[in-house]
């Protein structure tokens, strides 16, 4: 792995590609040599799929010229001379032609790789309707008498149940269905992919019309989602005839709902579009997704029905090969503003009204909160804001306390007062600091004495202080105790067992991930919902490095002691790390791979254009470093802590660690095998 990994193949990634190459109406001698100029395009830049238009060798609107014979020879001809120049790629190529097969004519796709034909499938459904014709020309697949083909000069397997799978790169399973069999209620591909096929292809010509590029990208983000699948979609582009219709030359490349790659539209030239697919996640969302086995059973009459033909070919996995799709640096927080807003503005609502339901269930209209003035506590008190306000109660129904403790800073206890004046709510303050003392005393802690002596006690009786003074308000107000900490800590097991952050009677928070709420602050300072202080507020909150604020500093540090980031690693690399681990379950050396694609150049990709966030970069020692933090205190250290979480609402896909939620784990595992993979990372 060491050796390799810098290459997207060790990694379970294949690169796969979307040709639309100019063509010339029933000429394939000039069909075939783009075909193949662009097929060693795409393999000389690591593809090991290439796919081409339907009836690309003879073009699709030859119209009643596909009954000559002296196309139909050329044809086969041009396939030869394609078949001849894959001998030396390093990929499968599909393309589309017609081929007679007994007294039949079919519209057809064939597999050709290594020097030879592996295969051809013809198309299931012909469209009569509107401009096409193809029932004038073709015949359907289930009217083929035989299951072979002889082709140049052999017997190639035929039948539109054809599977294709890559020997030496077995995750590659690809089907493929020419363009009408994606437009039809039940698509071919929705059972080849209960057969096992990760990778759907449809070679398509697709004449273009107003309105119906969107509906193509519809059609193939959902057959893609709905599948777990990647799916290839081509089209048909210039040089095909206009006598009555037009083309666009679309190509689409979308991995489970998620679009890769598209072409550039009316292009005046041959184009080529790639994605690199990621098959692991393709097949872990298959084996999560139970109903995807039961669905295999329902249809097991089907899915029996399809073929398998395995070939090998030589796979790029040797020197480097960079990952070419964009990962996202901060997976719970889209780049795009728009879909950003969006997502703020979703998660904001699901905290809301999971808030109202808690309260209007349990006939409470009171709520006690520990305001901090950090990131956490303040974005909570926003969410019971807004729950105040739906449900038509006074925001002094919010009763805030900050509770100053010995290493309290001026700076936060001043957020603290400032936000809770600016949301409207009650708000108190308690010097927690004699009843620490007593605690103190009570133990015989050297820090009673006059003593500095800052351990882990010290810590902790402030953080049992605050919520014990949080409960009992709670009980004496007839509230219930809001929970503050964020689904990072907890992934990272940083807080107190018991109390503190990880105990109250509802928690907010429980399952948004510190970089989201970090872009959450920052979206209601924006919308100027809490008015125009309260917004700068907001904002010197994000400016105020995150710290517990339990250990004293030094007279004249400017900084906390404590730098919470300093100890467990960046919340944005935790939360990167978090996100592929929880999520997809993919091994610390992939997910390592994915960080450095994301994170090793601080001027490629896109950032999210928020003026708060930073633009760090990180080196691959670095990654590795932060990563094996995560993993020891994700695995070994930290599940009994997730095992007795209190209630908080789901958010998003990204997961939740409540036992009653997305995680159960045995709080007494080791992390050994996760430690040990580290290994094959570079230093």
């Amino acid at each position: 792995m060491k050796n390799n990994f810098f290459n997207l193949y060790s990694h379970d990634f294949a690169r796969v590609a979307v040709a639309t190459p100019r063509c010339k109406v029933a000429d394939p001698g000039f069909n075939a040599a783009e075909t193949i100029r662009l097929s060693q395009e795409a393999a000389g830049r690591g593809a090991v799929l290439v796919a081409f238009p339907e009836l690309g060798l003879s073009a699709y609107s030859c119209d009643d010229l596909f009954q000559q014979r002296a196309l139909l020879d050329a044809c086969e001809d041009a396939l030869r001379q394609v078949a001849s120049a894959s001998a030396r790629l390093s990929a499968a190529i599909i393309v589309g032609l017609p081929l007679r097969v007994g007294h039949q004519l079919f519209n057809c796709a064939a597999v050709v790789a290594g020097g030879k034909v592996l295969g051809v499938v013809p198309k299931s459904y012909l469209p009569n309707y509107g401009e096409f014709y193809e029932a004038r020309q073709f015949s359907t697949a289930d009217c083929a008498s035989t299951t072979t083909v002889d082709l140049l000069g052999e017997s190639v397997p035929f039948g539109a149940e054809l599977l294709f799978e890559v020997a030496n790169l077995p995750l590659l399973r690809f089907h493929i269905e020419i363009c009408e069999d994606v437009w039809v209620p039940v698509p071919p591909s929705s059972f080849a992919a209960l057969a096992g096929a990760t990778v759907l292809v449809n070679l398509s010509a697709s004449n273009v019309v107003v309105g119906k590029s969107g509906y193509r990208h519809q059609l193939v983000s959902q057959q893609s989602a709905r599948c777990l699948a990647a799916y290839l979609y081509t089209s048909a582009g210039l040089g095909e005839s206009s006598t009555d219709m037009a083309w666009d030359g679309q190509a689409l490349i979308y991995e489970k709902g998620d679009l890769l790659g598209e072409a550039e539209r009316f292009s005046d030239e041959s184009h080529i579009v790639y994605g690199d697919v990621d098959l692991e996640r393709l097949s872990r969302e298959r084996f999560h997704t139970t109903t995807f086995g039961q669905s295999v059973r329902r249809h097991a009459g089907e899915v029996s029905k399809f073929r398998v033909v395995r070939f090998e070919m030589e796979v790029p996995r040797e020197g480097e090969l960079p990952l070419a799709r964009t990962v996202e640096r901060f997976p719970y927080v889209p780049a795009d503003p728009a879909r950003r807003d969006e997502r703020c503005t979703e998660v904001y609502n699901i905290q809301v009204q999971a808030l109202v339901q808690r309260l209007s269930s349990s006939g409470i209209s009171k709520v006690v909160i520990g305001v901090s003035g950090g990131l956490d506590s303040t974005h909570a008190l926003l969410v019971c804001a807004k729950a105040m306000d739906r449900l038509n109660l006074p925001r002094s129904n919010i009763l805030a306390y900050t509770m100053p403790g010995f290493a309290t800073s001026e700076r936060t206890l001043k957020q603290a007062k400032d936000l809770m004046t600016a949301v409207g709510c009650a708000a108190k303050e308690i010097d927690i600091r004699p009843s620490c003392i007593q605690m103190l005393k009570d133990l015989g802690h050297p820090y009673a004495e006059g003593k500095e002596e800052y351990d882990v006690t010290f810590e902790n009786v402030q953080a049992g202080e605050r919520t014990s003074h949080l409960f009992r308000l709670a009980n004496f107000n007839n509230a219930i105790v809001i929970g503050t900490g964020d689904l990072s800590e907890l992934a990272l097991g940083w807080c107190t067992y018991g109390v503190g952050d990880h105990m109250s009677h509802y928690n907010v928070n429980a399952s948004v991930p510190k970089t989201l709420i970090t872009h959450l602050v920052r979206w209601v300072a924006d919308s100027g919902a809490i008015g125009a202080s309260g917004s700068d507020v907001l904002i010197n909150i994000l400016d105020t490095e995150i710290s517990p604020e339990l250990v004293p500093g030094k007279a004249g540090d400017t900084k906390p002691a404590q730098s919470t980031e300093r100890v467990i690693g960046p919340y944005e690399m935790q939360d990167f790390n978090l996100y592929y681990i929880l999520r997809y379950g993919f091994a610390p050396s992939k997910v390592a791979f994915l960080s450095y694609s994301a994170w090793s150049k601080r001027d490629a990709g896109v950032w999210p254009d928020a003026p708060h966030a930073s633009r760090n970069e990180y080196a691959l020692p670095e990654i590795k470093r932060y990563l094996g933090i995560f993993l020891y205190r994700f695995f070994k250290t930290s599940q009994f802590k997730r095992s007795c979480v209190p209630n908080g609402p789901k958010v998003g896909n990204g997961g939740s660690l409540s036992p009653r939620g997305d995680w159960r784990a045995p709080s007494d595992s080791e992390a050994t095998v996760w430690m040990n993979d580290l290994d094959n990372i570079p230093d």
